[in-house]
């Protein structure tokens, strides 16, 4: 039986690998339109086409080291360039392979550090992905559930959008509307009693009060 290829594939760590550049940096030139949409979400995660990624190679200052890319080919031998992501097979990861299972992301976790579900056809940024159908084969041969709905509607390209990057911004909170403050007024002696009660009052409403004597 013929061993089934898989599309070379990269994540943000192997795009940083590729150029000598941080994670950061590369995670900066998707936001800045530099490095095009990615050709695959799974699990939120973006991935990118090495066909995709190389047509950064000497735009500007960015210059792809090319031993570095000989050792990234060589660490996935059954890795082969694709030119399109027309021609990408259904490629999923830990969530995707959970709704397919009728299962949980924590169950497919566990079942992968117990070596109780087929090992990932790739590893790209410390994710594992795994062709669709590897996870079905596997799944028939473990007598599992598999949710044809959810295999149906990732064969025609449903996905959940990659996930939110960084804090989330919470919504401002609404102000009280503010008060007029009352207006100025003048207390003697005799007036003891009635300039305390003033001032509490004031001071409830969280105004500030300045006092000015006169002779």
């Amino acid at each position: 039986m013929a061993e089934v290829r898989v599309p070379f594939l990269l994540g943000h760590a192997e795009i940083a690998f590729l150029f000598h550049v941080e994670r950061q940096t590369s995670q900066r030139w998707r936001t800045e339109g530099t490095l095009d949409e990615p050709d695959l979400i799974a699990s939120g995660n973006p991935y990118w086409l090495l066909n995709t990624v190389m047509r950064l190679d000497g735009e500007g200052d960015r210059k792809v080291d090319h031993e570095r890319l000989e050792t990234y080919k060589a660490a996935i031998p059954l890795g082969h360039d694709l030119q399109d992501k027309g021609q990408l097979p259904v490629v999923v990861g830990i969530q995707e392979a959970a709704r397919v299972l009728g299962r949980d992301a924590q169950a497919i976790s566990r079942w992968r550090n117990r070596q109780r579900i087929a090992e990932a056809d790739l590893l790209v940024s410390g994710s594992p992905l795994w062709l669709l159908e590897t996870i079905l084969k596997d799944g028939r041969q473990r007598e599992r559930t598999i949710v044809a709905s959810e295999v149906t509607a990732l064969r025609a390209g449903q996905r959940a959008p990659q996930k939110p990057r960084g804090r989330r911004l919470s919504p401002p909170k609404a102000r009280p509307p503010r008060r007029s403050p009352p207006p100025a007024q003048t207390f003697t002696n005799d007036d003891h009693e009635a300039a305390v009660e003033f001032l509490i009052s004031v001071l409830a409403q969280g105004l500030s009060v300045t006092i000015k004597p006169r002779p």
